[in-house]
Parts: structure tokens; C-alpha cells; sequence
């Protein structure tokens, strides 16, 4: 592609994440059309004025005729379904995903022979709602996108799922899978699960405590109004790195109580927190303008930058 071509966007999967993806890739010109299994969810995305189909292989086959760029937008449960209709109907496309772990869609792609032109991308956006109803346009304005920088990732398409994640709105963040994996256990599926432990702490505690629920118990609680088996999909194939924080942080929550019980002090929790806090308020990106695609050693270079907060902010 030249610095001003937009390959075609196929997207499979058009809930919040896959049809917001498709709302701003044709706010942003491309030539985009999506699949959904849902007929309602396909027949609202129509009835909106974009392109869905309820037919898989025609949009595969669409895909497969104008070289476009597959993005994968379902739950991990779906994507091996997807993978195979894609090897069989759509083999040479380029393909990206927004699935919120890395390595177990990386595998499945391995598994249909489809790694020499997959780049994973997660963007982290979203909200508790789901489905075409939720959808937004603006979901992944200035939101950050992760976009793998595995070894033997390619330049043309790893360039083309860049290209598509700016035009959304979004920068860049360099990643390989397991580290992306086990940074989102953190700062992603470790919240849903303390999220659902603190709902279930205040209902409870009844009707009064329910009704002095305020600021606080809200916004710890805002994504356990995420359906349920949405939650599930987007944690459980990430169990291995989100075992190993929750136990991180039950050490820490056994070490506050001990401490509550015996002095009658949450200090150090509350110190450590409140430090921890202050870093994710002032921590700042920096801009990666120096590492082209394709030069020596580019895909180890962009992972460290990755590391230390850099973020491609404009195609290369």
C-alpha cells in the first residue's frame, strides 16, 4: 500500500467491540462491510446503514476477492469456528483480532496454518453494554490499541493493522502475546473478578446497604454489568496469568486483614495503593518515531519501546 491506500475491512463479529470497529472504519473512509451470526444483531447493523451479512461465506468471499483485512470480533469461544471458515474461504487475506487475550488466538491461527499473515491488535476499549445497540464510533478515540510485535511478524500486514488502529482514533502500543497477556490479567480481567466479589459484598448486606451505595461502590462495580458469559469469555482463556495475580492479590488483601486485626491499621495497604495510584495518574507515553517497519531487529525494538511507554501515534 502506499501512505494514502486503505486496504478493505472485513469484520466478523459486530457487538460493541467488531461493530464499533466497523462504525469508525467507514467514518474514517474505508470499504468496510462485517458478518454476524445474530440475524437481529445483523438487521440492526443494516437497519443503520452498514454492510452486515448473516453469511459468513460471503462476506469470506467478499474478503478473499478485494484482499481486504480480516479482523476477528467475537469471544475466544467463537474465534476456531471463524479461523477455519477463514482458511477455507479466505486463506490469503491478511488477519488482525480484537480478542482481549493473545496467545490462545495466536495458537488457533498456528493451528489453521493462517500465522504468516496474522497480527493480533487488542484495543482496550469498551464499555459494560453489548451488542450492535452499544456501538459507537467514537468507542476507540484516543484509547490505546495493542498490536503484536511477535517473531515472524510481517511488515505488510502488521503496517495494515497499524494503519486501521490510528484511523480509529487510537495509538499504538508495541506488545508480543504473553506480555500482553499477563499485563491485561492486571489491569483488565483482574477488575472483572474483584468487580463481581465487590457487587456481591454489597448486595449482601441487604437492602440498606444498597440504598447507601454511592460514588465509590458504582465505579468499583461498573463492569459486573457486563453479561455474564461475555465476562467468562474474556477472562477464563486467560486463566493461567490471571491465577497468579488473584493469588498476588488475595496475599495482599490476607496481609490488610492481619494488619486490621492486630493493629487495627490499614496503612500500608492504603499507602502502597495510594502510591500505586499515583503512578498510573502520572505516567506519560512518549512517541516511538525513530523504528521503521522492516529495518534490523524492528519487531524486538518496537517490544522494548513498547515496555518503557512508547506508542506509534502515525503510520511509519
Amino acid at each position: 500500500m502506499t501512505s494514502t491506500e486503505k486496504a478493505s475491512v472485513c469484520v466478523l463479529g459486530t457487538g460493541l467491540i467488531g461493530g464499533s470497529l466497523l462504525r469508525a472504519a467507514v467514518g474514517a473512509g474505508y470499504d468496510a462491510w462485517g458478518y454476524n451470526r445474530s440475524p437481529a444483531g445483523a438487521q440492526a447493523a443494516q437497519a443503520d446503514g452498514f454492510d452486515v451479512t448473516e453469511e459468513l461465506p460471503t462476506a469470506l468471499t467478499r474478503a478473499a476477492a478485494a484482499d481486504a483485512l480480516i479482523v476477528l470480533a467475537v469471544p475466544m469461544p467463537a474465534v476456531g469456528h471463524l479461523l477455519s471458515a477463514v482458511a477455507t474461504f479466505a486463506p490469503d487475506c491478511d488477519l488482525t483480532d480484537v480478542v482481549s487475550v493473545k496467545a490462545p488466538v495466536a495458537e488457533a491461527v498456528r493451528k489453521e496454518g493462517l500465522s504468516a499473515r496474522y497480527v493480533g491488535g487488542h484495543p482496550m476499549a469498551g464499555t459494560a453494554e453489548s451488542g450492535w445497540g452499544a456501538t459507537d464510533s467514537d468507542l476507540f478515540l484516543d484509547a490505546v490499541w495493542a498490536v503484536g510485535v511477535d517473531e515472524g511478524t510481517h511488515v505488510e500486514p502488521w503496517t495494515r493493522v497499524v494503519r486501521l488502529a490510528l484511523d480509529c482514533g487510537s495509538v499504538v502500543v508495541p506488545v508480543v502475546a504473553a506480555e500482553h497477556d499477563r499485563a491485561v490479567a492486571r489491569i483488565s480481567h483482574l477488575p472483572h473478578v474483584l468487580a463481581e466479589a465487590l457487587a456481591l459484598a454489597g448486595a449482601s448486606g441487604g437492602e440498606l446497604a444498597l440504598g447507601l451505595a454511592a460514588g465509590s461502590f458504582r465505579d468499583g462495580t461498573r463492569v459486573a454489568g457486563t453479561a455474564p458469559d461475555l465476562v467468562r469469555a474474556i477472562c477464563e482463556p486467560n486463566s493461567d496469568a490471571l491465577l497468579a495475580v488473584l493469588e498476588e492479590t488475595l496475599t495482599v488483601l490476607g496481609a490488610a486483614r492481619d494488619s486490621l486485626r492486630a493493629n487495627n491499621s490499614l496503612a500500608d495497604l492504603v499507602a502502597a495503593g495510594h502510591d500505586a495510584r499515583q503512578r498510573y495518574e502520572t505516567a506519560r507515553r512518549w512517541e516511538i518515531t525513530d523504528i521503521r517497519p522492516g529495518d534490523h531487529n524492528w519487531l524486538a525494538n518496537l517490544r522494548d519501546a513498547g515496555q518503557r511507554g512508547g506508542v506509534i501515534t502515525r503510520p511509519a
